[in-house]
C-alpha cells in the first residue's frame, strides 16, 4: 500500500498545488485512500518533500532533488522551506540541524546576505532589500532542491 499512496502523493503534488498535510490527507481521500495525519507527516519524510513558493505565491509541497556540491546535498538534507518577509529570509530545518545548516551557508558566501541567526530548527537571514531577499530564496531554492 505505500508503494500505490507514495506514487498517489508525487502524482498529487506534480498537479495541484499542495499547501498544507491537511490537503494533502483529503486529496488522498478523494482518490480513495484514508491515512491519519501521523502517516502523512511519515510519507513527506520518506518522500523527503520540500516546500517552496510556487508562481502563484503559496508555499506547497515538491520532490527535493540534490544539488550538485556537496554543500547543496547536504542542505538539502537539513532544510525543509524557505521564505521571505520584506528583507529577511526564513530557512526552516529539522529539529536540531540549523546551526550546522547556517554554518554551511555562511562559508558559501553569497553577496545577498549581510548576516545570519540561527536556532535549533530556524535560520534568520538578513539581506539588504526584498529584492535580495527574493533574489536569495530563488538562488537557494534552485540551488538545495533543482
Amino acid at each position: 500500500m505505500p508503494n500505490t499512496r507514495h506514487e498517489l502523493i508525487l502524482n498529487l503534488i506534480e498537479t495541484h498545488e499542495v499547501t498544507t498535510q491537511e490537503m494533502l490527507r483529503d486529496l488522498l481521500r478523494e482518490n480513495g485512500i484514508s491515512v491519519t495525519q501521523a502517516t502523512i507527516s511519515r510519507d513527506i519524510r520518506q518522500l523527503g518533500l520540500k516546500k517552496k513558493r510556487s508562481s502563484s505565491g503559496q508555499s506547497c509541497y515538491f520532490r527535493g532533488a540534490a544539488g550538485h556540491s556537496a554543500a547543496n546535498r547536504f542542505l538539502n538534507d537539513l532544510v525543509v522551506s524557505i521564505d521571505y518577509a520584506i528583507n529577511t529570509v526564513v530557512i526552516a530545518c529539522h529539529a536540531g540541524s540549523a546551526p550546522a545548516a547556517c554554518a554551511v551557508l555562511d562559508r558559501m558566501q553569497i553577496p545577498e546576505i549581510v548576516g545570519t541567526i540561527a536556532g535549533d530548527d530556524t535560520i534568520f537571514v538578513l539581506t539588504r532589500s526584498e529584492g535580495s531577499a527574493k533574489q536569495l530564496v530563488d538562488l537557494l531554492e534552485s540551488r538545495i532542491w533543482g
